[in-house]
């Protein structure tokens, strides 16, 4: 079985957020502005990925 992945894209800077978003950041695998990772869609990561939605982009991966 394929697991499905989606792929995020980090689009505004954590600077001014609190230390937790900074670090949900880096466990999505997201270091700098307009990085990008590849996740497995799991409800843990859509959990982190709602956590800072509003410093991210997310669209499934091809």
């Amino acid at each position: 079985m394929s697991e499905r992945k989606v792929q995020v894209r980090q689009v505004r800077s954590a600077i001014g957020f609190t230390r937790d978003q900074r670090q949900t950041l880096r466990g999505l695998g997201l270091r700098k502005l307009g990085s990008v990772s590849t996740v497995v869609d799991t409800p843990a990561t859509r959990g982190m990925i709602r956590k800072v939605s509003h410093l991210v982009e997310v669209e499934e991966a091809r």
